[in-house]
């Protein structure tokens, strides 16, 4: 019988189910983009025209072209995150070029916390950050909507105290 799974690959229910984040992170950074984009060109074309003269304002054209080959890889890397809860771990995934996967065993979270600054407070936008026994293991998933980043927490946080490693 067909299931769709890749032979050897093992039962449907072993298959993590990955979630992306939400669209406010990308228009969040896509944003702050923009901001610094205009001090950027205003300084590097404002300053060199008045200083040097006129055609020294092409330098603004610098910063513009930066931000637009910033804007693709902003979409790119947004759209690279993604996690996915599994029976004894999480799977946090990132990356284009250097992809990196990340596997955090529940028993081996000593602390979860829900992390939020000014600006992503303002966009509604929360953090996860796991700490582990190792350093080299502490994990982020960020740019969640507050009531999920909540909901993580919570998840995780019972499932740490379930399966503790005796930390």
């Amino acid at each position: 019988m067909e299931t769709g799974i890749p032979e050897g690959t093992g039962s449907l229910e072993e298959q993590p189910v990955w979630r992306g984040l939400p669209p406010g992170l990308l228009r969040m950074r896509r944003l702050l983009l923009a901001v610094w984009t205009v001090v950027a060109t205003l300084a590097a074309g404002l300053l060199p025209g008045l200083l040097a003269g006129p055609p020294w304002a092409v330098w603004a054209l610098l910063p513009l072209a930066v931000a637009g080959w910033g804007w693709v890889l902003l979409g790119r890397n947004w759209r690279s995150w993604r996690y996915a809860e599994r029976a004894d771990d999480l799977l946090i995934s990132r990356g284009v070029l250097w992809r990196e996967e990340t596997v955090v065993p529940y028993g081996r979270m000593q602390l979860v916390e829900v992390t939020s600054g000014p600006v992503e407070r303002y966009f509604g936008l929360a953090g996860v950050q796991l700490h582990t026994a190792a350093a080299a293991t502490d994990a982020k998933i960020p740019g969640l909507e507050p009531g999920e980043a909540e909901r993580l927490r919570d998840r995780l946080t019972e499932l740490g105290e379930a399966r503790s490693a005796g930390l």
